[in-house]
């Protein structure tokens, strides 16, 4: 009998790829889906997915809902990707923020608990729980200080998985995931708005790319590589977390600067501050100018991951560096940015 596998957030970039791989496995993947809106299933078309998972009514701030849908489904495998994701928008709403990325979690994690301990759960948090830091590298066991409502909210869902596992003996995991980015990622993550943009200037479609702090850092991986992390913390017999990053950070520059180059572009900087500009030192074009409307109010600073323990322990790999996943992004952007040239002629 194949494994039931249940996934909060299936539409979202990383619930599509851990469906399709999932699919691979040879699970049953089920996904949750709000029923006042419609499901965007634009993501899971484009891995041609959409007709193989079972779908099911869920609100995540309705605890009622999807312990109803997971008594239904009796899963073995819970994956938590569902969140108020973005880290900006987090300071507008933070008590929504805490309510989905926290409160949220501790209702799944109960459900889990009151039918018997044997569903396994899996729980997304991320590398905003960091926050500002004096190492090099943060690993499972660096401090945890965030600087945003959304780091907050992530921090308590992940103290809730630790509570589980070690007063109730749930296997209740984190995947404390730096920043994973693809095709999949909506374009209100800067590194989607940056190729998604410079793609739609090289048809012909926007006049300029508008960005925040450029010397912002990130440690950006693929995502595709990061759910297969996500799958094996789910594998062994005793639940562990677990760092999954690249060990490397970029500037936001550095980024835009890479996307340009592959574009045939080449980035020439003046000004400072929120009147830096970005042309190409070819054509004098202006491609990228800053806007302090796009700062964080509290920005944690560069922030590397260590994977050193998902490595040794689970034997995770990435099979995607910057550069290719740059190329991949650019590369669906582009022919997307056509696509859409060739219908409005």
């Amino acid at each position: 009998m194949s494994k039931r596998a249940f996934i909060t957030g299936v539409g979202s970039q990383d619930g599509a790829y851990l469906a399709r791989l999932l699919l691979e496995k040879g699970y049953e993947v089920h996904g949750g889906v709000r029923s006042t809106s419609d499901l965007d299933r634009s993501r899971l078309r484009m891995l041609g997915i959409d007709g193989e998972i079972c779908f099911h009514d869920m609100e995540l701030l309705d605890p009622d809902t999807f312990r109803s849908v997971l008594s239904r489904i009796e899963p073995s495998e819970v994956y938590n990707l569902a969140a108020q994701s973005l880290v900006s928008a987090s300071f507008d709403v933070p008590v929504l923020t805490m309510a989905a990325n926290a409160i949220a979690v501790v209702h799944m994690l109960e459900w889990i608990r009151a039918s018997g301990g044997a569903t396994k759960f899996y729980q997304a948090s991320s590398s905003e729980m960091f926050g500002p830091t004096s190492t090099e590298k943060q690993s499972e066991t660096s401090p945890l200080s965030p600087r945003s409502p959304y780091g907050q909210a992530k921090l308590a869902g992940h103290m809730a998985c630790i509570h589980y596992r070690e007063h109730f003996g749930l296997y209740a995991c984190s995947g404390i995931l730096f920043n994973h980015e693809s095709p999949l990622r909506p374009p209100q993550f800067v590194t989607r708005k940056i190729t998604s943009t410079l793609a739609r200037m090289a048809c012909g479609q926007d006049d300029v790319l508008t960005l925040g702090n450029l010397e912002a850092k990130r440690d950006w991986g693929f995502a595709g590589d990061y759910v297969a992390g996500i799958w094996a913390m789910l594998q062994p017999s005793q639940a562990e977390d677990y760092v999954l990053a690249t060990g490397r950070a970029h500037t936001v520059r550095g980024f835009v600067e890479k996307a340009a180059r592959v574009l045939g572009w080449e980035m020439e900087w003046s000004g400072a501050g929120h009147r830096e500009t970005g042309r190409d030192c070819r054509t004098g074009r202006l491609l990228a100018v800053v806007n302090g409307q796009f700062y964080r109010p509290v920005d944690p600073g560069c922030t590397i991951g260590d994977p050193a323990k998902a490595e040794s322990r689970l034997g995770w790999t990435r099979s995607v560096d910057l550069d290719g996943l740059v190329e991949m992004m650019l590369d669906h952007d582009l022919r997307a940015a056509r696509q859409l040239s060739m219908t409005a002629a």
